[in-house]
């Protein structure tokens, strides 16, 4: 298969409150929230283009079925209450789902580009939730990232990943159910509170993980498990996406990198042929609750064959061949330093958890909880889940992260400028560059957008409008289409150097 053997990306509902209207609906305060970045953002409020749902099939399951609930796809108006969306000049997608504002990053190549991304989506956020504030008879918001709001409810970090279909899926699943289970020690956003609803004092290492119920599961929202099974790529039929749900939400920039960098490498271990079965996990649900209050990664987990390990040493061997399936001469972007910082990371939750409170939010955030308890705190005062709630506050100003920044306390990985940057504007690699630039040159002639399509207000062939195809991710980038597009100044102009650089990719509207 032709272009980069994996594409990366995040999807994260934040957390939204209006503090001076705590009874405000989270519906309401996430649309004003799209609508007043919408403006401030140049895209206007009543922009045209509006998210194509019609390649979406949520409900088809990679294990062969599928249960749509409709054949014909809905049309929404972007700026409908509930439904409010932008796709912004960085290629990326904000809108409301289920209650809160979501971003859903632009595709990329590389992990480190996908952290870029997924920090430009936290500063998106916060300038959404100033721009709202400032509008007249509109209440002050604040959104956090995070996963949990405290009464029993949990919303989603998801992560992406594209890769060959021709991967086996169940060698795919056999090495992918232990890396989550195990992986938390180091991507965890740490948690006040046992059990859905917090309601039995403590702290553990995951936010997410009291809320998975199952090994495999196309849900996720009810019955949410370890893999999630949907078989939506957003791309043409030699792509299939893992699109994982039992993450945390990290502010930490060494979390989401190892996060997002570890689980590409193991599927490209997996394409390389290397077995993970021996590794299965007796208990695998269990597992995940065992680690998330293992605060000291000392607890060993059940394998089939009677054996144990922890999730140290699970991690560690799950690294070790990973290297050796991945020589240096396969390696792509980063994924040098992916094995580089696993490797250190592991050393140090071995030794001491406590040594990686300058690179980890679960160990950053129990510093500060323990620092508080040592004045006389227990787990279950309130006090303790404040702070817990103000680590995830995304406000440069408030967040307890970014104060730990601020100060020297926290360490970053990627350039800030570079976050600042991408927030509108698209990666150079993927797909998401046209996406961008069309969004950024002709928004007044894009009528429709989704992953794969985009469909522009100009006649076609007979057809009232163009749909521009986009099945490979890695079609659509700079390199293919920056010299050729440099001097178009009108759509029209625009469908014609598309239609000569790739005849194949643009149509009619069907």
């Amino acid at each position: 298969m032709s272009g980069p053997r994996r594409i990366l990306g995040t999807e994260t509902e934040f957390g939204i409150i209006a503090p001076d209207e705590p009874m405000l609906s989270p519906i309401e305060t996430s649309t004003q929230a799209v609508i007043a970045y919408a403006a401030v953002s140049g895209a206007g409020v009543n922009r045209r283009t509006r998210w194509d749902y019609a390649a979406e099939s949520p409900l088809r399951d990679m294990r062969g079925f599928d249960l749509r609930r409709y054949r014909t796809a809905p049309v929404i108006d972007p700026n409908t209450p509930g439904n409010a969306n932008v796709v912004t000049t960085s290629g990326a997608r904000f809108y409301v789902d289920h209650a809160h504002p979501e971003f859903s990053s632009p595709e990329t190549t590389d992990a480190w580009d996908a952290v870029i991304q997924d920090k430009a989506g936290e500063l998106m956020m916060h300038e959404a939730a100033q721009a709202s504030s400032r509008t007249e008879g509109r209440p002050r918001l604040q959104i956090h990232k995070n996963n949990v709001d405290g009464k029993g409810a949990s919303y989603g970090a998801h992560e992406n990943y594209l890769y060959p279909r021709e991967y086996d899926a169940e060698a795919v699943q056999a090495a992918l159910i232990p890396h989550f289970v195990t992986r938390q020690i180091y991507c965890g956003a740490g948690r006040v509170g046992l059990g859905e609803s917090g309601q039995t004092p403590g702290f553990q290492i995951s936010q997410r993980a009291d809320y998975i119920e199952t090994t495999v599961s196309l849900e996720t929202t009810l019955n949410r498990g370890i893999i999630n099974t949907r078989d939506e790529p957003h791309a043409g039929g030699d792509w299939a996406r893992m699109h994982v749900i039992i993450g945390d939400a990290n502010l930490s920039e060494f979390a989401t990198f190892l996060k997002l960098g570890t689980t590409a490498l193991v599927l490209d271990a997996v394409g390389a042929g290397v077995d993970f079965s021996d590794l299965a996990l007796y208990e695998p649900v269990n597992a995940v609750r065992e680690v998330s209050r293992d605060l000291d990664c000392t607890r060993g987990l059940r394998l089939y064959g009677n054996r144990e390990m922890t999730a140290v040493a699970i991690q560690r061997e799950i690294r070790r061949r990973v290297a050796e399936a991945v020589p240096e001469s396969d390696r792509v972007g980063h994924d040098d330093l992916v094995l580089q910082l696993w490797g250190e990371i592991l050393d140090d939750l071995e030794r001491d958890p406590a040594s990686t409170a300058d690179r980890l939010d679960w160990t950053a955030k129990y510093a500060l909880l323990t620092a508080y308890r040592a004045r006389g705190l227990e787990w279950g005062d309130p006090r303790l889940a404040m702070i817990d709630i103000q680590y995830h506050d995304i406000d440069p100003a408030k967040g307890l992260y970014n104060a730990l920044v601020r100060t020297g306390r926290m360490r970053t990985l990627v350039p800030a400028e570079e976050v600042r940057a991408a927030v509108t504007t698209a990666p150079r690699t993927t797909r998401a560059w046209l996406r961008g630039e069309v969004t950024r040159r002709f928004p007044d002639s894009l009528l429709a957008a989704n992953w794969d399509s985009l469909i522009l207000d100009v006649p076609f062939a007979g057809s009232p409008a163009t749909r521009v195809w986009l099945p490979d991710p890695s079609q659509g980038t700079a390199d293919q289409l920056e010299d050729a597009l440099a001097d178009v100044t009108d759509p029209a102009d625009l469908v014609g150097v598309l239609e000569r650089v790739m005849p194949e990719c643009v149509t009619g509207l069907d």
